[in-house]
């Protein structure tokens, strides 16, 4: 959206427990610089010692919500985190008069109903000897033992690829294959023609040859 139209009314809030557990806090507040409707608040709950935090401090609740999102029940509410927390956000804007079609939310405890009923793990590369991945954007190449995952050795190289829920159902972890090949059982993360495109799910995806990545 920020790419293709950043001129988009969005209102963004983002609950943490501590500064530090702030999901992609940098890419949102240079999101906000550059989105020039784009209202961010970042909510955290503790306060240890010593935290320097200037931000909004609390629980989110009905009248903090109405505080952050003056116009909320104006607006298509989209939600996602634990179930606990979707829960209690369901029941903040019902009660607040949204009308409930309108409101989305999103759910890493369950796979969509086009996933499979069980993940399927991926059998390790038909040699059972290691092969190489190359994350050509960041110029390493690393080994990757037979069972592993692309994140897996992009984490142990110090190749930062982007991941949340880690179980193919979220699609953050995409990323394009530039050469070999990798066997990938995802829950509904990536469509069928985003494969044919070359892209991956690095969290999913266990090469079975010598790999070169974007990333």
């Amino acid at each position: 959206m920020a790419d293709c139209a950043p001129a988009s009314d969005v209102a963004f809030v983002t609950v943490a427990r501590r500064p530090e557990d702030l999901i992609f806090r940098c890419e949102l507040e240079l999101l906000d610089r550059q989105m020039p409707n784009l209202s961010l608040a970042m909510l955290v709950r503790d306060n240890p010692p010593g935290d320097t935090w200037s931000g909004h401090r609390g629980r989110l609740d009905a009248a903090r919500l109405a505080m952050l999102v003056p116009d909320l029940l104006s607006r298509e509410v989209f939600c996602c985190g634990p179930d606990t927390f979707m829960a209690l956000a369901g029941d903040i804007v019902r009660n607040a008069g949204l009308d409930m079609v309108r409101y989305h939310q999103e759910s890493f405890g369950e796979a969509p109903a086009h996933a499979p009923s069980e993940q399927v793990v991926p059998a390790p590369c038909a040699s059972g000897e290691a092969v190489s991945i190359t994350f050509t954007a960041s110029g390493v190449t690393a080994p990757c033992q037979p069972g592993q995952t692309v994140l897996e050795v992009a984490r142990q190289a110090g190749v930062r690829i982007p991941a949340a829920c880690e179980s193919g159902l979220c699609g953050t972890c995409k990323i394009l294959k530039q050469h070999g090949s990798v066997e990938i059982a995802h829950n509904g993360g990536i469509l069928d023609d985003e494969i044919e495109e070359g892209y991956i799910l690095a969290c999913c995806s266990h090469p079975n040859q010598n790999l070169h990545v974007d990333a």
